[in-house]
């Protein structure tokens, strides 16, 4: 029963991680924007609103998934 409220709330999280991540503002595209990117934030460049907002979410919905994905896997190979 367990393993079904968890694979259940794995697909959700899942799909909330996808939203969030599609719902975020581009920053620049390539690998050029990604070496940008990472330089603004070392340089201190905080995000506002909703930008901060999103990836805060992102972090806690990414986080939610990875512990969520190793229970399922730890219960089916345990046998439950």
């Amino acid at each position: 029963m367990w393993l079904a409220i968890l694979k259940i709330l794995l697909v959700i999280v899942s799909l909330a991680l996808i939203g969030v991540v599609l719902m975020q503002s581009g920053r620049s595209a390539g690998l050029s924007g990604a070496i940008a990117g990472g330089a603004e934030q070392l340089v201190g460049r905080k995000a506002r609103g909703i930008d901060a907002v999103l990836m805060k979410a992102t972090t806690i919905l990414g986080t939610v998934f990875f512990i969520v994905a190793l229970v399922v896997a730890w219960l089916i190979a345990r046998g439950s």
